[in-house]
């Protein structure tokens, strides 16, 4: 049977971000992609202009659907806005007997919010509780914790910082720093670093999604949390480099660029 994996998670309307990419992410890793809408927005590549939440019990009603007939080999979370939809996301993970991959979103590539304030606390003490891996980036570490990342040294505190909310392992990605992308992931013991080139390419929405969803996707065909995180790496470094452009502002990284012929 196809490895099936379940995104609860944002429409990004210009297809670059949100359930869009976590759909695109999953087809290129050879799974089957599902999906529970948590919000509409209006988003193109100049930002977002508009997000509307959709009703807790649409989304109960969808992820139920899903899982109680056709099953998922690992879920991943994107943006859900509120605390209500935080904590319903929460439980129905904590009734799934499949590893989750939680991307704790707050902001988009563009600075615009996607989690009300009011939600931290959810987030901190319903949802990262019943996540197998967390991947925040370090905005969102700051945002969660309060510690501000400045220098790769500050990424093991970061990490400690994060698991202390209960998260079986953490994935802190260090893209926002200068020189190499450095990311650290550990469950508090064991610690893998990854490391890749940097790219000189601004054409970059969408990879925090295509990240957790990679993960998601590895741990749904039975990799452990590091395969599917360094197989997740490699793959979105590769996706950046083939990011390009559209509208007038910031491009998506190139979802399938492993299928591209060579010119």
């Amino acid at each position: 049977m196809i490895p099936r994996v379940l995104t609860v998670a944002g429409s990004d309307s210009g297809g670059g971000a949100g359930v869009q990419a976590d759909l695109k992410t999953m087809l290129a890793h050879g799974v089957h992609g599902m999906s529970v809408i948590t919000a509409v927005t209006a988003q193109n590549s100049l930002g977002v202009q508009g997000a509307w939440e959709l009703p807790v019990e649409a989304v109960r009603a969808q992820y139920r659907s899903v899982v109680d007939d056709i099953g998922v080999g690992a879920v991943k979370t994107g943006m859900l806005a509120s605390a209500e939809l935080v904590e319903a996301v929460a439980e129905l993970i904590s009734e799934t007997d499949a590893p989750a991959v939680v991307d704790p979103v707050g902001v988009s590539k563009h600075g615009d919010p996607l989690l009300a304030a009011s939600a931290l606390d959810s987030v901190r003490g319903r949802l990262l509780p019943v996540a197998t891996v967390a991947t925040p980036n370090l905005d969102e570490v700051t945002q969660l914790t309060g510690v501000r990342v400045e220098s790769e040294g500050d990424l093991r505190r970061a990490a400690a910082a994060v698991l202390e909310y209960g998260p079986r392992w953490v994935l802190i990605k260090g893209g926002h720093l200068s020189g190499d992308a450095v990311d650290l992931l550990t469950d508090g013991s064991r610690e893998h670093w990854l490391r890749a080139p940097r790219h000189d390419n601004r054409h970059t929405h969408g990879t925090g999604c295509t990240l957790a969803s990679a993960v998601a996707s590895g741990l749904a065909k039975g990799l452990t949390v590091p395969e599917a995180v360094t197989r997740a790496k490699e793959y979105v470094t590769g996706a950046i480099a083939a990011g390009f452009a559209l509208g007038g502002g910031i491009g998506p990284v190139d979802h399938g660029w492993r299928f591209r012929s060579p010119k």
